[in-house]
């Protein structure tokens, strides 16, 4: 059973796919520290839309075995909340990072991701080492 739910950002399950020795892996590293994870539909969009037709099963397997965390309304807004934020400070970050954001702050779940230099930007969104 694990002790708590992330929601993992897209690059971590890219890496995953990736690695040969997939222990070497920051998602096994993470698993090891005994997370359960979930995932947002923004990850769920990324995943299947990167996919070379060699890749398309793998990942639908992989999407029916994980809870996907669907963008509410209330993540909606917080989307728009960070982008003001961040544009005032100049420090924009992608559209599909924005969502990716906003989905675990509403839910009040940290983030596992490879990307920390676009999700740093977001102050309150707590993330997982």
């Amino acid at each position: 059973m694990a002790e708590k739910i992330v929601l993992a950002d897209t690059p971590l399950f890219i890496d995953f796919f990736r690695k040969s020795d997939k222990s070497k892996s920051h998602l096994i590293s993470l698993m090891r520290k005994v997370y359960e994870f979930c995932i947002g539909a923004i990850t769920g969009y990324e995943l299947n839309s990167g996919a070379t037709e060699s890749q398309i099963e793998y990942w639908r397997k992989f999407l029916e075995k994980i809870n996907i965390i669907p963008v509410g309304q209330a993540a909606m807004q917080e989307a728009v909340n960070i982008n003001n934020i961040l544009k005032a400070k100049r420090k924009q970050i992608e559209l599909a990072d924005l969502f990716i954001a906003a989905v675990p702050m509403t839910n009040n779940l940290p983030v596992a991701t490879l990307n920390k230099k676009h999700f740093e930007r977001v102050e309150s969104l707590v993330l997982v080492e």
